[in-house]
């Protein structure tokens, strides 16, 4: 019988490795079970959100509120998505999951979380409607119209008046000058100094 040639062993090596890259990918390509149990309980709703179940066999869910069904049990496939909203409640009650899976009882749940209580924020004060009745107070007294005879002096200025921003921004301008011109002046007289 003949020896396998250098060649023949690189054929067969190179074969091997394309059927194990094959398998490889084969194997990837099937579904993995990874069961994602996720809810979350608030003061007014519970949000069950389980993925990844085994959708060959029966899974079920169940969450009840202070012993009472909020979701009687409900079968579901791979996926089970929904919030179902909480009955009003004046003190903390627990809220109950029960999640069966049909393929392994370790990807089962059976967890208590508690609901509190919703902040309740008080309406704003109402203002008392005001009455139809007529009010009992006596009638103010007329005042006397002013005396038109001798004219009325001129009111004094208070001194306020549109022109002030501008003379105040005048006055800044002002005032900057004078401290330009002053350092100016002290820099010539220490050039000439110097």
């Amino acid at each position: 019988m003949k020896a396998p040639t250098r060649a023949g062993k690189r054929s067969g090596a190179l074969i091997s490795g394309v059927v194990m890259g094959f398998v490889g990918v084969g194997l990837c390509a099937t579904p993995v079970s990874a069961h994602t149990p996720t809810w979350q309980v608030t003061c007014s709703e519970v949000t069950v959100d389980l993925t990844a179940y085994d959708d060959n066999v029966t899974n079920t869910v169940t969450v009840t509120v202070d012993g009472k069904d909020l979701l009687p049990t409900k079968q579901f496939g791979r996926e089970f998505h929904e919030t179902l909203k909480l009955p009003e409640h004046k003190t903390a009650v627990p809220v109950h999951l029960v999640v069966k899976a049909g393929d392994d009882e370790r990807y089962s749940r059976d967890e208590i979380k508690t609901s509190p209580v919703c902040e309740v924020t008080s309406p704003p004060p109402t203002k008392p409607a005001p009455s139809d009745t007529p009010s009992t107070k006596p009638p103010r007294p007329e005042t006397p119209a002013p005396s038109t005879s001798a004219p009325a002096p001129p009111l004094a200025e208070t001194g306020g008046s549109s022109a002030t921003p501008l003379i105040a921004g005048a006055a800044v301008a002002a005032v900057l000058a004078g401290g330009g011109i002053l350092v100016a002046t002290r820099k010539r007289r220490a050039a000439t100094r110097g």
